[in-house]
């Protein structure tokens, strides 16, 4: 719904200037300024994301929203205009570049109390969540993390039939399946479901939901019969091959950097600028990742292999900054080159840690079916964890990028990087 009303609000903005010129009689440069526009459109969208417009969408005052778009358009406004000096043929005109940037934020301040209503009827008005008391609450805890909440009731199965005629109910989760075919619960659930109700069940819903798998609700049955788990091989080449593409530019472009990076650790903090260290890749096969150390030389001498942590005092005053913008990252760019990572995927994580946590976690060793990447889909989504209880629920988004490997959510996921490193909110 959101990605609709942007592009809905874009074209709105491109009809509105093409209307414009209409009327005022200019026609046979218009075709060829349209790429600019696009340009600039394109520009103010990737800030309106790395600014966060997308979270304020619904849940939001109005005046905080058009503050943030108004800055955002500007930043795009500006990225369009270095692009036009670069490349002055592209340029549309500062006017044309300004009218269109106009009507997109008329367009999205007028149609944002239409999307705020369709998404807040859509998602969870009339919900229920059916099953035994412990398994319904924690799904309703997960729903409620996640989603704002209108009207979600907790029933046992005895209770739903009196539920049975009330048509606003228009979704009932059923958080466990203890009923028996010819039941009361099961037949009433029939009548909901050919009334128009959605059911689904607690995993279904945690997963559209949460965008993450509920370990808890997971059984080698989901796993065999389930949609998803089986990554294309035909993507699985093409992101191979865009690894490498990109690898490769990156080395290019950031190679100076990169030298300049190491030599401020050098003279930040005694050590190697290069901190190696063995981690799980893909398929349980060990191999050595690199990363700019962020931390002392000395960081695990007096206690062993150690969960890093948020305010964690073995961190060097740059490797601060390293982390924040995730630049300590970078070599591991040479691991995506030589095969033993992809770019996004789950983090790979040691053999001590994963030892443990196979032991702790059920369905911990699915996440190395996938090659481990530099971000993905729980590094964006989950904040900085160093616990058994972290891992577990990480698992639960990288077991979600598993099953839901695509093209599309490989964007979102760099779409998400790309704004935690302009914001320096990397860990």
């Amino acid at each position: 719904m959101k990605f609709c009303l942007h592009l809905v609000a874009s074209l709105l903005s491109l009809a509105a200037l093409f209307a414009a010129r209409h009327v005022n009689g200019v026609h046979g440069q218009f075709m060829g300024e349209s790429l600019g526009l696009v340009i600039v459109l394109l520009s103010c969208q990737v800030c309106f994301h790395l600014n966060g417009v997308d979270d304020l969408l619904v849940d939001s005052k109005t005046q905080i929203f058009i503050q943030k778009i108004l800055k955002s358009a500007g930043a795009g406004l500006l990225i369009a205009a270095i692009l036009f000096y670069i490349f002055p043929k592209l340029s549309p005109g500062y006017a044309a570049a300004a009218a269109s940037t106009g009507f997109l934020i008329f367009g999205l301040v007028v149609l944002r109390p239409i999307a705020r209503t369709v998404i807040r009827r859509q998602e969870v008005k009339g919900t229920l969540i059916v099953g035994s008391e412990a398994v319904a609450r924690r799904i309703c805890e997960e729903i409620r993390n996640d989603e704002a909440s209108e009207a979600i009731r907790i029933v046992q199965y005895p209770e739903l039939v009196r539920f049975a005629k009330q048509d606003s109910i228009s979704r009932i989760i059923v958080a466990d399946t203890p009923f028996q075919e010819g039941s009361d619960a099961a037949q009433t659930l029939i009548d909901f479901k050919l009334r128009g109700a959605r059911i689904e069940s607690a995993m279904e819903s945690c997963e559209r939901i949460a965008g993450k798998i509920w370990v808890e609700a997971l059984t080698p049955e989901t796993l065999i019969f389930a949609d998803g788990f089986r990554p294309s091989r035909s993507y699985l080449v093409a992101k191979r091959l865009l690894d490498i593409v990109l690898s490769l530019g990156l080395l290019i472009f950031t190679l100076p950097l990169m030298a300049l990076i190491a030599a401020a650790i050098r003279w930040d903090s005694s050590g190697p600028a290069i901190f190696k260290q063995e981690r799980v890749g893909f398929r349980g096969k060990k191999f050595t990742v690199y990363k700019f150390r962020s931390m002392r030389e000395d960081a695990e001498k007096q206690s062993g292999p150690a969960w890093a942590k948020a305010n964690d005092d073995r961190v060097t005053r740059l490797g601060g900054f390293l982390r924040k913008c995730r630049l300590d990252e970078l070599p591991q760019v040479f691991n995506v080159l030589l095969g033993e990572m992809s770019f996004i995927g789950p983090r790979p994580e040691r053999p001590y840690f994963v030892d443990l946590l196979k032991t702790k976690i059920r369905y911990y060793d699915l996440r190395h079916y996938i090659k481990p990447g530099i971000t993905g889909w729980a590094q964006v989504l989950y904040p900085y964890g160093a616990s058994v209880e972290d891992a577990y629920q990480k698992l639960q988004y990288d077991l979600y990028y598993v099953k839901n490997l695509s093209f599309a959510l490989d964007v979102r996921i760099l779409l998400r990087t790309i704004r935690v490193v302009f914001r320096g909110e990397g860990r």
